[in-house]
């Protein structure tokens, strides 16, 4: 039996918070930028090794940095803050109590025995150097392979929990007519979250059985195959997630409306239809699969998922635009966006994850998806350099957009150095952004991404890469500097704050500008003129002409590589 004790209503918000998913909220958001933190920091000893100058790493050591890296920040603390989110998009925007929160402490205390496991095996027993992708017949220690099964299903009970609080939040109806837009792509998030795990326990159980012994063999092309269905769409659980967080914003800040609702509706769910078949882009060089699959997978299908993120993409930044005109911001194209709350981490951070995601991560997607094109660049440093613009620019951001205003709502306390964390998503931005631009730059010029020296400095036969190619990788290494500084400051503000930030009573106001009402109908009748969102339509148009000359562009360098006549 509830009480009302039970809840707490945020005066800001009118939110109520269910106490137990509160703190089930917490303890996930602070696990998951303890593993940023560790992920970042060994990020930097692989940036540090891949600038030439410097060379850090050994290269015993650096492919046990860069298999811990990659982990700690593409699975440890990304589904992390994803079971926040879903904890968020579910008990507290509908108003409900969660189900089950005591065996969501159970899935929490799994997912960390989990990672903790893995990181064991990979830095402490040190013989588990295979990368993220761990292709057989490459054997880990055995806990590696535990660990990671460990942390899934505590991620899967979340998700089931995560159904069930949606059915608790419908039988008592906390909430009238559909579900809430950002629940809805929460949802959506579930259940590529389900798929994912199910994939991922389809060929790691047999892998650890196989590290045991009890199995003599895997075949590495099946092994391939089946981890890229887990390994790509685990990556598309952190779009729906991230989107969803877009809208959210847009509504928190400028109490934004959806362009249609049933549009970004559909668009949620072409991802769950179409957009785990963008995984067998890592697979198109592979000789076991038949030219029919690769090309149905990386054309007609691709395209539905690309569409979906374009949908997002205009509808996002267009409702900003439209609640912004409504309330007076008309002048020109982008005095709407002019006059946008920069200086306001959760919003600078979120806009330019949108920006560096659908542009830098969006545009190299498609180009690395296409079978003909993939040639160029597979298993170069353009790959890795298209994963910063997407997980990182895209998702780490805007998840850490979503943190700044959940310090001072959930966690109830002010932020420290309010200054440098409004600086801190550009010197994290920009940084990103330099990083995978000089990493696709180095790749595009032939830089391989499996190779700890890229100069070959103790290989019998040496081989010299262009100047360019060199210099790309020293920009790339500055840029890694400054990327790893501002996620350094992202770390120090929030853990400050929550050890030192001015505490908030739970009936105080927030007393900044992290609120603002939604738009009424009226305000929005004010407004005028008949194309209501001219700024954002010019910026699509912007990326479309800069997607369609870079889409061709390839192709003729692709012409020019394999000297057809």
């Amino acid at each position: 039996m509830n009480t009302n004790n039970d809840f707490r209503v945020c005066p800001d918000t009118g939110l109520k918070w269910h106490r137990p998913a509160e703190r089930l909220m917490k303890l996930n958001a602070v696990a998951a930028v303890v593993f940023l933190l560790v992920g970042g920091f060994l990020g930097l000893g692989v940036g540090l090794t891949r600038w030439p100058e410097v060379h850090l790493l050994g290269p015993d050591t650096f492919y046990q940095v860069l298999t811990a890296h990659g982990i700690n920040v593409l699975i440890f603390w990304i589904i992390f803050f994803e079971m926040a989110v879903l904890q968020f998009a579910s008990s507290t925007l509908l108003g409900c109590r969660i189900a089950t929160p005591k065996l969501g402490m159970v899935a929490f205390l799994m997912m960390v025995v989990g990672a903790i496991l893995n990181n064991y095996a990979v830095l402490v027993v040190g013989n588990s150097s295979v990368m993220m992708t761990s292709y057989v017949p490459m054997p880990a220690d055995t806990l590696f392979y535990v660990g990671l099964i460990v942390f899934a299903v505590g991620a899967l009970i979340n998700c089931f929990i995560f159904l069930g609080t949606l059915v608790i939040a419908k039988e008592e109806k906390t909430y009238e007519g559909s579900l809430p837009l950002v629940s809805f792509g929460a949802l959506t998030a579930c259940i590529i979250a389900i798929f994912t795990i199910a994939s991922g326990a389809v060929i790691l159980i047999p892998t650890l059985l196989w590290n045991l012994g009890f199995i003599n063999n895997i075949d590495a092309g099946l092994y391939r195959l089946i981890w890229w269905a887990f390994g790509h769409s685990s990556q598309q659980i952190n779009v729906a997630a991230q989107v969803s967080i877009w809208y959210a914003i847009a509504a928190i800040l400028f109490g934004a409306k959806p362009l249609s609702e049933k549009v970004s509706r559909f668009a949620f769910l072409l991802y769950i239809a179409v957009l785990q078949l963008a995984s067998a882009h890592h697979l198109l060089v592979d000789p076991g699969l038949s030219s029919e699959w690769k090309i149905f997978n990386t054309s007609y299908a691709m395209y539905l998922a690309v569409m979906a993120s374009m949908v997002h993409g205009l509808t996002v930044p267009g409702s900003i635009e439209h609640a912004q005109r409504a309330r007076g911001l008309t002048a020109g194209l982008f005095e709407w966006l002019r006059k946008a709350p920069w200086g306001n981490p959760v919003f600078s951070a979120m806009f330019i994850s949108l920006v560096g995601f659908g542009v830098l991560g969006g545009i190299t997607g498609v180009v690395m998806g296409t079978e003909q094109i993939n040639l160029l660049v597979h298993n170069t440093l353009y790959v890795p350099g298209h994963f910063h613009a997407t997980v990182v620019i895209g998702t780490t951001l805007t998840f850490m957009a979503l943190t700044y205003w959940l310090v001072p709502i959930m966690f109830r306390r002010q932020l420290i150095m309010k200054k440098l964390a409004s600086l801190q998503p550009w010197l994290f931005g920009i940084g990103m952004s330099g990083v995978a631009l000089f990493l696709m730059g180095a790749g595009t010029l032939g830089v391989p991404r499996r190779h700890w020296d890229i100069l070959f400095t103790s290989a019998d036969g040496g081989y010299e890469f262009s100047a360019a190619a060199l210099t790309m990788m020293s920009l790339n290494g500055m840029s890694v500097l400054l990327a790893c500084f501002g996620g350094a400051a992202f770390c120090v503000i929030i853990v400050g704050s929550l050890l030192f930030g001015k505490k908030i009573g739970e009936d105080e106001k927030v007393g900044e500008a992290m609120i603002v009402p939604a738009v009424t109908d009226e305000e929005y009748a004010t407004n005028k003129e008949p194309l209501t969102i001219p700024g954002t339509l010019a910026m699509v148009s912007v990326f479309f002409v800069a997607f369609a000359l870079y889409y061709f562009i390839n192709w003729k360098y692709l012409s020019e590589t394999w000297g057809l006549s």
